[in-house]
This record gives structure tokens, C-alpha cells and sequence, in this order.
């Protein structure tokens, strides 16, 4: 198992040939370094997203004693507060709650209405990189797009919007596999700060509601849906982070798997019509986000192998995206797959409930560009960020032409 190394630059580079000698060892290998049941297959990760035995806490059913597992550091606590009250960490009934009252939002119908908006948007960014002859991809339009989408969405002032993306990176740094005690206290700074800005907002939005996703929530709130400060904090936190993070990412993985297949790229530019799946493919490519965890809350077992409670699974994204068993030749980047079941949005209770918004914004962000920069180039080889769990790039920087 030496190939599976999270934290050699190497495998970060590539990751996908150290999957296939995962996949071929089983269906489920103990990782020592991080205390985790690797799960590389994808008719596992997709069967285990939606098991009711596995769960995003364990705190609803069991203290860390029961479960047996150490507290957080005390030093921790600003993080985990406001990390465990957001549902993508909850579990029902607590899930079931605060998503009904979210999913209002993202809504088929109010997606759509987003669509000018976005499209109108990323038409502009595109525009001023066409101007300057090129730039960076990631800041110039990957990063500012679904930024200014989801800070719409909720009512955050514009002139309010230039720390959002810094708290998001910070904070998500904790999702890596054992983080530093330096990434945790940047995470801890990024959610007090979060979380003070939030708080004064919401208080003013109590005053002066708008026509915002804020403002909804506090409506539900004094129409008797149970929602706390605390968990409209949190969702509004999440909403952020999740609602760019791999969006942006998707951005600079797609367009520099495009520019490493050309021929792919000459196809998509020939036909706008693959856009689309064209979406669907990068998105299974070169998957943003490489691993989801779950908590075993019952005893399960793998191919015989029995994984006991209290356990914590590391469910695969990127590896069962690059499963032979569930797609023809993975390995290559195939703009015209059709049959195309990848899991980047996750499955079960926890399906990313912005999937459909993060696909306009692909697509408005896809389509702008092939519109736009018909000869777009990379300037030179990117730098990978030197992340597992969110697989990103530092920037990509290309020329127009």
C-alpha cells in the first residue's frame, strides 16, 4: 500500500495509478497513518454513502467515551462549533430539519432564475481576462464567479466580500488528513472571525430583512421552524465554503485536463453542444474532492472484513470515479461519455444540495470561455495545492491569444 501516500508530492500529481493497486488489493484496507478504513471501490463508496449504520457524527447517538474517541482540543472548540451545526456534519433529525428549510432555496425553479445572472456574470469576467490578454484562470474567473453566486444568494454586501474566500480556504484546511496544529489555528481564527461577521448581519437583517437566503432563514426562525443562531451560522458558512470550494476547483482541474488532452479540447471547441457532459466528465476526471468520511455508528462488514463501531471510513471519491467496474476506460478523458454515474456531489441524505446551481456556473463559466477566448492557451504548468482530501490548483495561468 506504500503507493497510497497523501502527503507525497508525488501522488499528489497523480493519484489515480496509486487507486487502481488500491482497488486491486480489496474492497476495503486499513491506512495506520490516519486510522482509517480505506474504501476504493465505487459500488462500495456509493452502497456506503447511503448506509444508515455509517454517519457524518456520531454525537447524536453516542459521547466520545461511548464511542471511544478523544474530545477536541479546548483550543479547537470555535471550529467545531460551528462545523457541527452545519448539516452536511448533522444526522436526523437535526439534517432533516435545517436541509427542509434550506433546500427552499435551491429550489429547481429559483436555480433557474439564477441562470442570467450567472451566465451575465461569468460573460463579464471572461471579458476583462480577454482584455488583459490572459491571466490567471483561478482568480481571474474560477474563484469570483460562484463567490459573488452564493454571496448573492445570501445577502453579503459586496464591500463585505473580500475575506470570504480566505475564511473558506482556512477553515477547510481542516478537512485534511491530520491537519498541522498551524492549519488548526488558522481555522479556529477563520471561524470566530466568520462567525462575528454573521452574527452582526443576521442581527441586522432581523431589522432589515431583504430579499435574501439570510433573511429567509430568520422568517422560518420566527414562524416556530426550530433553527438556532448557532445553526443558521453554520449553514450560512457552509453554504459558502461548499458552494465554491469545488466549484472552483472543477474550474482550474477541468480546464488543465483539457489543455493535457487536446484533442478533447478541439472537440468541445468544434461542438458547444458536448458542454454539458462535458461537465459531468471533468467533474469525474479529476474529481475536487478526493475523499468523504463517515463514522461506523453500527458494526458493518466489506467482503468479509468486519469494521467495527466507532471506526472512521475514508470513502474514495476519486478512486471509485476511476473505477473500470463502473465506467468504460476511465483512465481516459472522454467528453462524450453518456453513461457517466461519478459521485463528486456524494449520494444519499448528504447529496450536495447546490449540485444543480454548481452546474450552471460550470457550464455559464465553460461556455464563456470557448465563446470568448477561442484560443485560449496555458501560459505554463500549473503548481498543485498541496492538498488530498480538496484537490485544487495554486492557479492556472493562460493567454488568450
Amino acid at each position: 500500500m506504500a503507493a497510497f501516500d497523501p502527503w507525497d508530492p508525488a501522488f499528489l500529481a497523480d493519484p489515480y495509478p496509486a487507486y487502481a493497486e488500491l482497488r486491486a488489493k480489496g474492497r476495503v484496507q486499513y491506512f495506520e497513518p490516519t486510522n482509517q478504513w480505506l474504501v476504493p471501490h465505487h459500488a462500495d463508496v456509493s452502497a456506503l454513502l447511503r448506509d444508515r449504520r455509517l454517519g457524518r457524527t456520531y454525537q447524536h447517538r453516542f459521547t466520545h467515551e461511548e464511542f471511544g474517541r478523544t474530545a477536541p482540543p479546548a483550543e479547537h472548540e470555535p471550529f467545531h462549533t460551528l462545523n457541527d451545526h452545519g448539516m452536511l456534519d448533522l444526522e436526523p433529525p437535526d439534517h432533516t430539519r435545517i436541509r427542509r428549510l434550506v433546500s427552499k432555496a435551491f429550489t429547481p425553479r429559483t436555480v433557474e432564475r439564477l441562470v442570467p445572472y450567472v451566465t451575465g456574470l461569468a460573460g463579464e469576467l471572461v471579458d476583462r481576462l480577454v482584455e488583459a490578454g490572459g491571466g490567471d484562470l483561478l482568480r481571474d474567473v474560477a474563484e469570483p464567479l460562484p463567490v459573488a453566486v452564493i454571496a448573492e444568494m445570501l445577502g453579503i454586501p459586496e464591500s463585505d466580500r473580500a475575506p470570504l474566500r480566505p475564511w473558506s480556504a482556512d477553515i477547510c484546511g481542516m478537512y485534511e488528513l491530520n491537519p498541522s496544529e498551524d492549519t488548526a489555528a488558522r481555522a479556529v481564527r477563520a471561524s470566530v472571525e466568520f462567525t462575528e461577521y454573521l452574527r452582526e448581519l443576521i442581527a441586522e437583517r432581523r431589522g432589515r430583512p431583504g430579499d435574501d437566503l439570510i433573511s429567509g432563514l430568520i422568517a422560518a426562525y420566527d414562524e416556530g421552524d426550530r433553527l438556532t443562531e448557532q445553526e443558521m451560522i453554520s449553514t450560512c458558512v457552509l453554504l459558502l465554503n461548499a458552494g465554491h470550494e469545488a466549484t472552483v476547483n472543477a474550474t482550474v482541474n477541468g480546464w488543465y485536463a483539457l489543455f493535457r488532452n487536446p484533442e478533447q479540447l478541439a472537440a468541445l471547441r468544434a461542438d458547444h453542444l458536448l458542454v454539458p457532459r462535458a461537465v459531468e466528465e471533468l467533474m469525474r476526471y479529476d474529481t475536487p474532492l478526493q475523499l468523504f468520511e463517515r463514522w461506523v455508528l453500527d458494526e458493518i462488514e466489506i467482503d468479509g472484513t468486519t469494521v467495527p463501531r466507532g471506526a472512521e471510513i475514508a470513502l474514495l471519491f476519486g478512486s471509485a470515479n476511476h473505477d473500470p467496474a463502473a465506467f468504460d476506460h476511465p483512465e481516459r478523458l472522454d467528453l462524450t461519455r453518456a453513461d457517466n454515474p461519478h459521485i463528486s456531489f456524494s449520494a444519499g441524505i448528504h447529496y450536495c444540495i447546490g449540485a444543480p446551481l454548481a452546474r450552471i456556473e460550470l457550464t455559464a463559466s465553460m461556455r464563456a470561455l470557448l465563446e470568448k477566448t477561442p484560443t485560449l492557451t496555458l501560459a505554463k504548468p500549473p503548481q498543485r495545492k498541496p492538498n488530498f482530501v480538496i484537490r485544487g490548483l495554486e492557479g492556472l495561468s493562460v493567454e488568450v491569444g
